[in-house]
């Protein structure tokens, strides 16, 4: 019998981070991905209805994700557990247990493929974590893997260069699917009034479900967003030290990092976090941002979202925000405008005039 050599990939969790990594691996050994459909509010309420009510939004979406590729009738999906990507970094047990997770809340006839990465044991490297990624499929040449990672590694760096270089998330993963590089010409004489930062996690912000199509809107407003994907990671590691803390969590960089180097950009005119309701990691990230925005003096939104947020609220405050931020920037450049100072001179020659004419 031939050997299945598709795997179904949900459009949930670590997807929106690495998945031109993986698009380069796979295809690299002639595996061919499915990805599940965009997320829908029956992705969220068909996940939302196998855990508890307490449950992430993130969790639950990435379940609905997983049922989503079981109606398409893929029987391979890729489920990892990224328990640390460094040594005593490591992620929330959610991510951790995610294999378990999905094991015991979906009773369907599906090969879970489940590798673990986690760098704080021994022998559970990147590598092991790739071997075990593509056993399933037979394959288990050392070479080849290490060749096909290669290739991920590639996509996925022409991803993050053209992130930096300013292109917006959608057209960078394209571009860098497609195999291509491409550096759009940045209009100097042309800027935006406003300078946000969005500060979440990739499976949050980039889920256009989610988030309401959150970049669309602010583009809409005439706003220009940057996130933690456009900024190095030397660069998250200085932000998370101005911050004044030591990185814990694997996903530090997207917030603590990012909010810690956006803090102090000066053109940066405010800062929007988004994080998922009962996130316990995102409780604390949060906190500490807001206590370091407050001592900077630089404006905070924070929004909080779950599978009940509804759309006019969340664009009442998102427009209440920047219309705010426009305001504030109208009267710092109104205060900056120097008034000539001048001594007043009486015109006295017309008096004088009349004097004369009538003496």
């Amino acid at each position: 019998m031939e050997k299945d050599m598709t795997i179904g990939i949900p459009r949930g969790m670590s997807f929106y981070n690495n998945y031109p990594f993986w698009y380069g691996f796979f295809s690299a050994l002639g595996i061919k991905i499915i990805l599940s459909d965009p997320t829908t509010k029956q992705t969220m309420s068909e996940g939302a209805s196998l855990v508890v009510t307490e449950t992430c939004l993130p969790i639950k979406i990435y379940l609905g994700h997983i049922l989503n590729l079981i109606h398409k009738g893929v029987k391979n999906i890729f489920v990892p557990s990224l328990q640390s990507i460094a040594p005593k970094i490591y992620n929330c047990s959610k991510i951790r247990g995610l294999p378990d997770l999905v094991r015991n809340v979906i009773k369907a006839d599906i090969n879970i493929i489940e590798p673990t990465l986690d760098k704080s044991a021994k022998n559970q490297g990147l590598y092991h974590f790739l071997t075990e990624s593509v056993k399933p499929f037979g394959i288990t040449d050392f070479s080849k893997i290490k060749k096909a990672s290669k290739q991920g590694w590639r996509v996925y760096n022409n991803f993050l260069v053209m992130m930096r270089s300013g292109m917006d998330y959608k057209k960078s993963m394209h571009y860098a699917l497609s195999g291509k590089i491409f550096i759009e010409e940045q209009d100097k004489t042309k800027s935006s009034p406003i300078n946000v930062a969005l500060i979440s996690h990739g499976y949050n912000m980039y889920d256009e479900r989610a988030t309401m199509k959150i970049f669309d809107k602010l583009e809409k407003m005439d706003v220009k967003v940057y996130t933690a994907l456009q900024l190095t990671d030397e660069q998250l590691d200085e932000g998370i030290a101005s911050m004044g803390q030591k990185k814990y969590w694997a996903n530090e960089h997207e917030m603590i990092g990012a909010a810690g180097n956006y803090l102090k950009d000066n053109k940066i005119d405010g800062i929007i976090s988004i994080n998922a309701f009962g996130c316990g990691p995102d409780s604390l990230m949060v906190d500490r941002i807001t206590r370091k925005a407050k001592e900077c003096s630089k404006p905070l939104l924070v929004l909080t979202i779950d599978e009940q947020t509804g759309e006019a609220g969340f664009i009442t405050r998102l427009e209440a925000f920047i219309d705010m931020l426009f305001r504030k920037k109208r009267s710092k450049i109104i205060d900056n405008i120097s008034v000539a100072e001048y001594d007043y001179v009486p015109q006295t020659n017309i008096c004088d005039n009349l004097i004369t004419e009538k003496g």
